[in-house]
């Protein structure tokens, strides 16, 4: 019984410690939210969405659109409307990662 005990106890050792020689991931590889002028995604990503029609209206303005019409969440979670850039009129989308499409 103690021969059982001890080895469970050596074993146990020796996997923390193989453990703890593995690098940690340095931050999040895909955060929930990026910056205001990237995107980590050239679709829409469907998941839920927090944004309010408010803050998808700002996400799209740093994007340098203009004269937002329709905003409306769909069933994906995603925002959409219409938008005016670069005097071109087109459909625009803001997922819950606050990527602007």
């Amino acid at each position: 019984m103690r021969y059982i005990v001890l080895t469970t106890i050596s074993f146990a050792l020796l996997t923390s410690a193989v453990m703890a020689q593995t690098p940690a991931q340095q931050g999040p590889q895909n955060p929930a939210v990026k910056s205001m002028n990237e995107n980590n995604s050239s679709a829409p990503v469907a998941g839920a969405n927090s944004f309010t029609q408010g803050e998808a209206m700002k996400q799209i303005e740093a994007k340098g659109y203009t004269k937002v019409t329709g905003l409306k969440k769909d069933s994906n979670g995603v925002w959409r409307g219409m938008a005016l850039k670069d005097g071109k009129s087109g459909p625009i989308s803001v997922d819950y990662q606050g990527n602007v499409n």
